[in-house]
């Protein structure tokens, strides 16, 4: 019979090592942007605007070309007048902030569409405060959208026919897409001036009305701010 202490010095002892494990299998990269400085619409859109487009990439099938500044105008007119595939809708306009790029942390990205030829080609400028000029010349469609990204961004359109906030009430602060702008509901100038206020125990009941759901709790001062906000419905709730 084995001794107790050696049965337990046994029983410790690490078991001796096993077939080695197979080397971990390494991701396949996945499909990268390629230059698409060689495409057709490419080449013909460098010989009409001489010096606008600054890069030209594809990636899965899609064309996206960045224009410079202050040409876009100019290449939206050249595009939509194209022979060979004009770009006649303007399908969507919107914006990408980069907070990491300081010269020019906003990206202003048209969607164009051809519907004859059922083609399509992404447009990107880079800007800064100084904005960009407006497509609505070219597309009337463009003011809204122009609008909600001014009001989301904070991007200037110049010559907008009506460069107003669409979203957002007139004199609010800030602007609610731009990745520095706080994810959590603020207190600031705007609901200072047309909140009512609220006591500590009122918006602690507001919070726990949140979190709980007990709506018997409600409080005529939070329906008013629910009529300021929704129209009826919960102010801001927060996803679970």
């Amino acid at each position: 019979r084995v001794a107790p202490a050696k049965e337990a010095a046994q029983k410790a002892a690490p078991a001796p090592p096993g077939a080695p494990k197979p080397p971990v299998k390494k991701k396949e990269e996945g499909p990268k942007p390629t230059d698409a400085s060689n495409h057709p619409l490419v080449k013909r859109l460098r010989e009409k605007c001489v010096d606008a487009v600054t890069e030209a990439t594809e990636f899965l099938g899609q064309l996206s070309i960045r224009i410079e500044r202050s040409r876009i105008v100019e290449v939206c007119n050249a595009l939509k007048a194209d022979a060979e595939t004009p770009f006649d809708y303007l399908s969507d306009l919107t914006c990408v902030h980069w907070p990491d790029n300081r010269e020019a942390p906003m990206e202003v990205v048209y969607q164009l569409y051809s519907i004859s030829k059922n083609e399509r080609v992404r447009l990107k400028v880079a800007t800064n405060g100084a904005g960009v000029e407006s497509v609505t010349s070219v597309w009337p469609a463009a003011d809204w959208p122009e609008r909600e990204v001014y009001d989301l961004f904070g991007v200037v359109f110049h010559n907008h026919p009506d460069l107003r906030r669409i979203l957002l009430p007139p004199d609010w602060d800030g602007h609610p897409l731009r990745k520095d702008y706080p994810l959590e509901f603020i207190e600031n100038a705007w609901t200072e001036r047309h909140l009512p206020e609220f006591s500590d125990v009122q918006r602690e009941q507001v919070e726990q009305r949140r979190t709980y759901g007990l709506e018997i709790l409600s409080v005529p001062q939070e329906r008013e701010v629910r009529e300021l906000f929704r129209g009826g419905k919960e102010v801001m709730p927060k996803d679970k």
